[in-house]
């Protein structure tokens, strides 16, 4: 038989990780030999020839069920399976599939779906499953699949870097910065950013080459679910003014509550806060700690060259 897609993969690969913590090549490797794959399917690769087919989809099968909340990551690359998913298989489902995993809020909000009420976002959810294909043009497809993997690599930037040390996180904010233009080189934006706790502020880099102004910065690898609040921003400002400066950048891998942006926004200095999503979404347009897996070409007729006139 043919490599399963990935919807027919989720339901093996949820039992597989109520058993043990697996990784997906494991995983890969057991679906084949239970669905007597030949050597030749277990071989197939990506028409981009970067991945194994099956490996690929038994990947994304797992990336699915953890953003349900079906499946958890004890550790890098590894997946085990949670409460959620234990009821799930209790239910003895015949298949998982997309559609059944938009019942789950921490899924739709991973494909950037909000309905109102569980009945309306059923509803909306196969209405939108069934017709996708019918309605959207090939450049809305790929739209859709582009901002569906944007999402998944946001988070999984994110995971990485909280399995990471204080130091990585660190020498991560230096690496950003440079590659945004700021502290000139690697090594004077680490001279400045290497001296942690003083008075409140992790580091201070050069906001240009030439060193005429400083920006002073504060770091915090929080986990997704917990919130910087309007006390931590405050304790920075008062170190910035206690340094003389009115410039400063506070990054966390969490995200900020309202009364702490609100607070910003109303301040005589210049603090930007940048949150998990935003330092993700930097660090992808500046290519720091991601590389292309692969570019794809959308060509159109040229009509100036078939017309003569």
């Amino acid at each position: 038989m043919a490599v399963p897609n990935y919807q027919s993969l989720m339901l093996p690969v949820l039992r597989l990780a109520a058993t043990d913590v697996r990784r997906v090549p494991e995983v890969a490797e057991i679906i084949a030999d239970e669905l007597a794959l030949s050597a030749q399917d277990r071989a197939a690769m990506l028409p981009s020839g970067t991945q194994r087919l099956l490996h690929n989809r038994t990947h994304w099968a797992k990336t699915y069920l953890l953003k349900a909340g079906l499946l958890t990551s004890p550790a890098r690359g590894q997946f085990t399976i949670t409460p959620a998913g234990r009821e799930l298989l209790a239910s003895a489902p015949h298949a998982i599939t997309r559609t059944m995993l938009e019942q789950y809020p921490s899924f739709l909000h991973f494909i950037g779906s909000t309905p109102n009420t569980p009945t309306e976002q059923a509803a909306e959810s196969a209405a939108m499953t069934s017709s996708t294909m019918d309605t959207q043009t090939p450049e809305e497809r790929i739209e859709s699949a582009h901002t569906e993997l944007m999402s998944d690599l946001r988070s999984d930037l994110l995971d990485q870097i909280l399995q990471q040390s204080p130091s990585f996180f660190e020498q991560l904010i230096v690496d950003l910065l440079v590659a945004m233009g700021y502290g000139g080189s690697h090594e004077d934006a680490a001279k400045h950013l290497g001296g942690t706790g003083d008075g409140g502020v992790d580091g201070v880099i050069n906001e240009d080459r030439l060193g005429l102004d400083r920006i002073y910065v504060q770091a915090k690898r929080y986990a997704t679910n917990v919130n910087v609040g309007r006390p931590d921003v405050q304790s920075f400002v008062g170190s910035l003014v206690g340094h003389g400066s009115s410039k400063g950048v506070f990054v966390t891998t969490s995200s900020f509550s309202i009364p702490a942006r609100e607070y910003v926004y109303h301040l005589s200095q210049r603090v930007i806060l940048i949150d998990g999503i935003m330092l993700a979404d930097l660090m992808i347009e500046h290519n720091v700690g991601i590389r292309t897996s692969r570019s794809i070409a959308i060509k159109r007729i040229d009509l100036d060259y078939f017309d003569p006139n």
